[in-house]
């Protein structure tokens, strides 16, 4: 079983009282893992993260990735759920081991696939990548695996606007307003029923897939994983695959292709329509999540021109929706 050697511990010690402001040393990784203790281990940074901290530490005992979690990011992230929802999709074969769950620590291990590789926007317009890349999805989302909490994106949406009314801050250059207006009307038109939920990621940019290579074939059950469950919750599917396509930002025609694929050639139509009309809500989601990031976080990071880009994505989405199917918003 995925869980038998997985540890949930409690404890503070010196050395890992607060993992964001040190050096992450061997020995740190010792406390984590005591298990490793007398090994020689090797400790790197590993790049993708914005808000949470990425380590890779491998020794004769194992090769791990530690995520420290970021500075106020429990705002956003139930850490309970998001194991929940990487133990499960472990078991699936669709994300790696989980090693080592130490909330009170804000850590949280996995295992490393070592001898992989992360993508890249441009590796989702290659057509032979394409199978790979929805598999995973598909399985995702025809597990069956359930969490106890409900993404709504429309009412996502809402919570972060009253996360940010919250911290009495004004932005007038931007209407959001009267976006959720536009959204508030399109989640009446789209009117897909709780009930029809399954587990979804929701937050499938291309960092978060990550393909074994061939020589390392041998080491893992399956060529491609996905990473990061922190935003993991029953949703809409069809959310899934709209917040891949305003990452991952490929031509029509590949989005097109990419949605046959995940069909397997069936309800393509009704599933492309569905993925266009949740376009709008994964940037203004990150929209506002970067304004409230802007205001709460300690983080060197960009976050209001990242969420601009994303208000202006949502903008041209939602105008998108008025001129290919005629919905008033």
């Amino acid at each position: 079983m995925v869980n038998s050697n997985v540890l949930k511990e409690s404890y503070v010690t010196t050395k890992t009282s607060d993992l964001l402001k040190v050096e992450f040393t061997p020995d740190i990784v010792v406390d984590l893992l005591p298990e490793w203790k007398g090994e020689d281990v090797t400790v790197s940074v590993l790049s993708g993260g914005i808000t949470n901290k990425l380590y890779r530490a491998y020794c004769s005992k194992g090769d791990v990735a530690i995520r420290v979690y970021g500075d106020k990011t429990e705002m956003f992230i139930d850490r309970d759920r998001e194991y929940k929802a990487l133990t499960r999709m472990a078991e699936a074969k669709i994300t790696t081991r989980p090693v080592a769950y130490l909330p009170d620590k804000h850590v949280t291990i996995v295992e490393f696939l070592t001898g992989a590789y992360t993508l890249k926007n441009e590796d989702f317009v290659r057509e032979e990548m394409w199978d790979l890349i929805v598999d995973p999805i598909r399985r995702i989302h025809t597990s069956g695996a359930e969490l106890d909490y409900i993404f709504n994106p429309y009412e996502q949406c809402m919570k972060l606007g009253s996360i940010l009314d919250g911290l009495n801050v004004d932005y007038p250059e931007f209407d959001i307003k009267g976006v959720f207006i536009s959204l508030k009307k399109l989640n009446e038109a789209i009117d897909i029923p709780k009930s029809d939920y399954v587990l979804t990621h929701n937050d499938l940019l291309a960092d978060n897939f990550i393909q074994v290579t061939e020589d390392s074939r041998n080491k893992f059950e399956m060529p491609m994983y996905i990473i990061d469950w922190e935003y993991a919750a029953m949703g809409p599917k069809y959310y899934d695959l709209s917040d891949m396509f305003q990452e991952i930002l490929v031509p029509r025609r590949v989005e097109k292709k990419l949605v046959e694929h995940y069909c397997e050639g069936s309800n393509v139509e009704e599933t492309l329509f569905y993925v266009d009309m949740f376009r709008p809500y994964p940037d203004i989601f990150w929209f506002l999540w970067s304004l409230i990031q802007n205001n709460v976080s300690s983080i060197d990071f960009d976050f209001y021109n990242y969420g601009k880009v994303k208000y202006e994505n949502t903008l041209r989405n939602i105008e998108f929706l008025k001129k290919e199917y005629g919905v008033k918003l």
